[in-house]
């Protein structure tokens, strides 16, 4: 398996957990709990995704705690830390209008009213409330809170259309 068009970046493991090989992730899912319910994570390997099954989590705060097939003792965990961690598009449910951060960028930033191409998304930056869209535009970096006010509708094929107020993207 090495097709990364299948896997999703979804955390990293940032610290051992205890002496039995136990390991603290980092979630980038919409919430911990979601990285907690996954039964399987793949790990980047030489190239190719390698598939290391969970066999035990629990969520501590913002982060994931979890026993990984494979990883018995402190050593093997600490060979882990800062191991980024994937999982299959298929194991994630999206919910109409959901997309994956990944997907987003490199879209299209578009004026819903008359068709103008402001630029691309370059990144996208959560503080909070809500998500941030960076959009790289002729004029220099950009950025577009993704709030209703503002986001027209997502076409991952077609663009990002969206409303703008004067300043916002000039």
């Amino acid at each position: 398996m090495s097709n990364t068009e299948n896997y999703i970046e979804c955390g990293k493991i940032i610290n051992t957990h205890g002496c039995h090989g136990g390991v603290k992730l980092d979630s980038w899912c919409n919430s911990p709990e979601e990285l907690a319910s996954l039964k399987k994570l793949f790990i980047l390997k030489n190239g190719a995704f390698e598939k290391i099954k969970v066999k035990k989590t629990s969520v501590f705060k913002q982060f994931v705690i979890a026993e990984l097939d494979g990883v018995n003792d402190m050593d093997a965990a600490m060979a882990l830390k800062n191991t980024v961690v994937y999982a299959s598009r298929d194991d994630f449910e999206l919910e109409e209008g959901e997309f994956f951060i990944a997907d987003l960028i490199g879209v299209k930033v578009i004026d819903a009213s008359d068709g103008t191409v402001y630029g691309q998304v370059s990144d996208i930056i959560n503080r909070g409330a809500s998500d941030i869209y960076v959009v790289d535009t002729t004029n220099g970096e950009r950025m577009i809170p993704a709030v209703d006010e503002f986001i027209d509708r997502i076409d991952i094929k077609e663009g990002i259309f969206v409303n703008t107020i004067p300043g916002l993207l000039d």
